[in-house]
C-alpha cells in the first residue's frame, strides 16, 4: 500500500472540498441550526408556554407514549424538565446521526463524480497508484472529516444543551453513557455507511448533484430510526446505541468488500 499517494489523494480532496461552496454550506448550516439554535429553542418552549397562557398537555401526551425504560430516566424531572432532557437529549440523539451522514456522503459524492466535472479524473486515474490504494484514499478523506465535523459538534452541542437548560435544570445534564456511546461508536459506522454508498454511486454518477441525490436515499434509515423515537416504538438507550452500532458496522463491511471488489479504474476510464 503506498501510504504517501493516499495521503497526498486525501489531502487533495480535502482542500478542494474546502473550497467547494456546495460542500461546505451544509456542513455548516446544519449543525448551526441543530446545535447552537436548536437547544436554546427547545429549551425555552416551557417558558414560552407559560408566557402565552398554555399548558405542557401535549409533552405529557407525547410522554405518555414513550417506553417504561425513557419515563423511569425522566421520573426525577419537573414537567418542564422533562420537556428540555427529553428534546435535548433523546429526541435529538438520531438526528445527530445525520450529520456525520451528510458529511461523508457529500465529500464522497464530489470525490468522483466532482473529479468528472473538475475534467481532473483522467490525470487522477493515471497516477502511479493501485486500485486499492485509490479507493482507499477517496474513503479515508471523507471519513476523517465526517468524524471531524461530528465530534466537533458533539462539543458544541454539549456546550449549548447545559447552558440552555441551566436555567431551569441547575446543573450539566449533558451528556449520557448513550450519546458518549452514539458518538464513539455509532458516529464513526454511520459516517462510514455513507461514504461507501457515496463513493460507489459517484464513481458511476456524471456530476456531483446526480451522484448526492441517488445516494441521498441512505439517510431513510436514520428518519426510521428518528419516527421510531418519536411515535414511542422504541428510544435511545444506551443498549439501542450499542446494538445500532453493531448493525451498521457489520454493514459497512459487507458494503466495503462488495464496493472494493466492484472498484476497477479501467471502467472509470472508459466511462470517462
Amino acid at each position: 500500500m503506498n501510504t504517501r499517494a493516499i495521503l497526498a489523494i486525501v489531502r487533495k480532496d480535502l482542500k478542494v472540498a474546502i473550497q467547494n461552496k456546495g460542500v461546505v454550506l451544509p456542513i455548516i448550516i446544519l449543525p448551526l441550526i441543530l446545535f447552537v439554535a436548536f437547544p436554546w429553542i427547545m429549551a425555552s418552549a416551557p417558558s414560552w408556554a407559560n408566557v402565552a397562557g398554555t399548558s405542557l398537555s401535549n409533552i405529557d401526551e407525547l410522554l405518555a407514549r414513550m417506553p417504561a425504560g425513557l419515563l423511569n430516566e425522566l421520573s426525577g424531572y419537573t414537567q418542564e424538565q422533562q420537556m428540555i432532557v427529553f428534546s435535548l437529549v433523546y429526541m435529538l440523539a438520531p438526528m445527530f446521526l445525520i450529520l456525520p451522514l451528510m458529511v461523508s456522503s457529500v465529500i464522497a459524492a464530489d470525490s468522483f463524480a466532482g473529479e468528472k466535472e473538475r475534467k481532473t479524473l483522467e490525470a487522477l486515474l493515471y497516477t502511479p497508484t493501485t486500485d486499492r490504494d485509490l479507493f482507499t484514499a477517496k474513503l479515508l478523506g471523507a471519513w476523517i472529516a465526517a468524524i471531524a465535523v461530528a465530534l466537533s459538534s458533539f462539543v458544541i452541542y454539549a456546550i449549548m444543551a447545559n447552558a440552555a437548560g441551566w436555567h431551569s435544570i441547575g446543573r450539566i445534564f449533558f451528556p449520557n453513557w448513550m450519546w458518549i456511546a452514539l458518538v464513539l461508536w455509532v458516529t464513526p459506522a454511520v459516517a462510514g455507511l455513507g461514504l461507501v454508498v457515496m463513493v460507489f454511486v459517484s464513481a458511476r454518477a456524471q456530476g456531483f448533484q446526480d451522484a448526492y441525490q441517488i445516494g441521498g436515499l441512505v439517510v431513510l434509515p436514520v428518519l426510521l430510526l428518528m419516527v421510531g423515537q418519536i411515535s414511542g416504538v422504541m428510544y435511545f438507550s444506551l443498549g439501542v446505541a450499542l446494538a445500532v452500532g453493531i448493525v451498521i458496522w457489520l454493514l459497512d463491511a459487507v458494503l466495503l468488500w462488495f464496493a472494493s471488489k466492484s472498484f476497477r479504474r479501467g471502467e472509470l476510464i472508459t466511462k470517462f
